[in-house]
C-alpha cells in the first residue's frame, strides 16, 4: 500500500535531466506570483483505493419517484407541508428564486423551479467542478461524486508554483473528498436541495510507516457551505450576494442526546419533527448512508446497513488461491423519527419494525448523535 504523499518530487538521475529539471523551474517563475484564492480545486481521484466509510450500503431503489404525495407516501413523494413555512428560528434570505435556509452548521437551499428543472444544472455544476458522479439518479432525487482530492489545500510555496502546472502529478494530499447532493419535492412548489459532505484521511498504519490505511474523516460543514455558494451562483444568483448569504448569521442547533427508553437506545432531540427530520435526513447522507426509502407521514427512514469489521477471513485454501475477504449482507433498519410537541425521538426499527436493542442499534444512534450535536 502507498504511504501518504504530500508534497513529494522525485529528483531525475542525470546531470542532463538536472539542468532540464532547472530550465523548466526557471521558465515557470513567473507563476510564483499567482497564488490560487479558491478554498476548492477538485481533481477526481478515480484511481484511488476503494474509500467506503462504514456503515456502507449499496444501490438506491429506482422505484420511487418525485411525484406529490397521493395515496402511498415514498421517498419523493412525501409530504412537507410544514416545511413550506419554515420555523422562525431558521434562518432564512432570499434572492430571486434562491433561498438559503440555515440552523447552526447545518445549511440548504429551497429554489422555486422542480427537481426535473433544477437536475441538468446540478449535474453540470459537480462536473464543471472536477468531478465524476457515481449515483446519478433523478428518480429517487440522489446525486453523489466519487472520491476526489481537493488541490487547493496543497501549499503554494515557490516550488509549487514554479514547476506544479508542469508536473502536477508529483504533487498530492492525503485527504479525499465525496458530496452527496439530495433533492426533495416541496408540495407548496419548489424543491430542496441538501449537500453533505463525507472524508477519508491515509495514515500510516504501523510505527514503521512502510503501510497506510484509509480511514473517515469528520465532515466539514464549511465545506458543504462553500458548494451551498458555488451553485447558488450557478443557479443565477451573483457571486457577492451568494457570499452575502451564506455569510449570514443562522439560528442555534438545538440539542441532541442519546438515552435509553425501556432498555431500548433513543436519541432525544430538543426539535421539532419538521426540523428533527430534516437533520437526521443530513446526519445520514453525511456519515454514510444511503436511505433506500423514506415516508415523511410515519416519520420513517428505510437504511441499509454493514457491520464494521463483517468482512468474512477466506480459509487457508482460499487464501492459497487468492481469495479475498467477503463481507456480511447488509442489514435492512428502519429510522423511526417520533415527536411529541417540541421533543423528537429518533429510533432504530428493524426490517419489520420491532424496536432495535442491538449493538448495531447503539452504533447507528451513536453516529446520528455525534453529527446532531
Amino acid at each position: 500500500m502507498r504511504t501518504p504523499r504530500k508534497l513529494s518530487v522525485k529528483p531525475f538521475a542525470t546531470t542532463g535531466h538536472r539542468l532540464a529539471w532547472a530550465s523548466i523551474v526557471i521558465a515557470a517563475l513567473p507563476a510564483c506570483s499567482v497564488l490560487q484564492e479558491d478554498k476548492v480545486d477538485y481533481k477526481s481521484a478515480g484511481s484511488a483505493p476503494t474509500l467506503e466509510v462504514p456503515p456502507d450500503l449499496t444501490k438506491l431503489s429506482t422505484e420511487t419517484r418525485y411525484t406529490v404525495p397521493g395515496g402511498s407516501v415514498t421517498a419523493s413523494g412525501m409530504a412537507r407541508t410544514a416545511q413550506a413555512t419554515p420555523s422562525a428560528s431558521v434562518a432564512l434570505v432570499t434572492v430571486g428564486d434562491v433561498r438559503i435556509e440555515k440552523l447552526a452548521n447545518q445549511r440548504w437551499l429551497v429554489v422555486n423551479r422542480t427537481p426535473e428543472q433544477l437536475w441538468g444544472p446540478v449535474r453540470d455544476f459537480w462536473q464543471e467542478n472536477g468531478f465524476l458522479l457515481t449515483v446519478d439518479q433523478p428518480a429517487v432525487g440522489i446525486m453523489e461524486t466519487d472520491w476526489a482530492e481537493n488541490r487547493a489545500k496543497i501549499p503554494q510555496d515557490i516550488i509549487r508554483a514554479s514547476i506544479g502546472k508542469v508536473i502536477d502529478g508529483a504533487y498530492s494530499t492525503a485527504e479525499r473528498d465525496k458530496f452527496r447532493t439530495r433533492m426533495e419535492r416541496l408540495p407548496a412548489g419548489g424543491t430542496e436541495i441538501f449537500i453533505s459532505h463525507r472524508a477519508m484521511i491515509e495514515v500510516y498504519s504501523s510505527s514503521s510507516k512502510d503501510a497506510t490505511v484509509w480511514q473517515p474523516k469528520a465532515a466539514d460543514p464549511e465545506l458543504e457551505a462553500e458548494f451551498l455558494r458555488k451553485m447558488m451562483i450557478k443557479l443565477g444568483v451573483t457571486a457577492e450576494q451568494a457570499k452575502a448569504l451564506v455569510a449570514s448569521s443562522a439560528a442555534a442547533k438545538p440539542g441532541a442526546t442519546l438515552t435509553s427508553v425501556n432498555n431500548t437506545p433513543v436519541v432525544q432531540v430538543s426539535d421539532s419533527f419538521d426540523r428533527a427530520w430534516r437533520r437526521v435526513g443530513l446526519a445520514l447522507d453525511r456519515t454514510g448512508f444511503t436511505v433506500e426509502d423514506r415516508d415523511r407521514a410515519q416519520g420513517i427512514y428505510f437504511v441499509r446497513y454493514v457491520e464494521p469489521n463483517s468482512a468474512k477471513e477466506p480459509g487457508f485454501i482460499g487464501k492459497l488461491f487468492g481469495a479475498t475477504a467477503k463481507e456480511s449482507a447488509p442489514i435492512k433498519y428502519r429510522i423511526a423519527v417520533r415527536s411529541a410537541g417540541d421533543t423528537t425521538s429518533v429510533s432504530v426499527l428493524s426490517a419489520t419494525g420491532v424496536p432495535e436493542a442491538s449493538d448495531n442499534a447503539k452504533r447507528i444512534l451513536q453516529v446520528i448523535v455525534d453529527d446532531l450535536k
